[in-house]
């Protein structure tokens, strides 16, 4: 549970680097949120594999942690590129 925890953490952390460093750079914030996702489907997606080769742990629980770790910034992320792209 803390592996998870730790992850969504790190996760909104970065969500929080890609949207306030691109509205530095004289970006959208939403393209900064956009980009977040595609780069944190690769590093979920890693450490699911890593969690079921490497340490063993069984497919259905590395699932239910995918969708934590990879669900909740990423519904963030979704939602503020949303919001930013139409105005509302």
């Amino acid at each position: 549970m803390l592996h998870i925890a730790m992850f969504v953490g790190i996760g909104l952390l970065g969500l929080a680097a890609c949207f306030f460093g691109a509205g530095l750079l004289g970006k959208n914030g939403a393209g900064g949120a956009a980009i977040f996702l595609w780069v944190w489907l690769v590093i979920s997606v890693a450490n699911a594999v890593y969690g079921v080769v490497r340490a063993g742990i069984p497919v259905l629980n590395e699932v239910g942690a995918f969708i934590a770790i990879f669900g909740i910034p990423g519904l963030i992320a979704w939602y503020l590129a949303y919001r930013y792209v139409t105005g509302r």
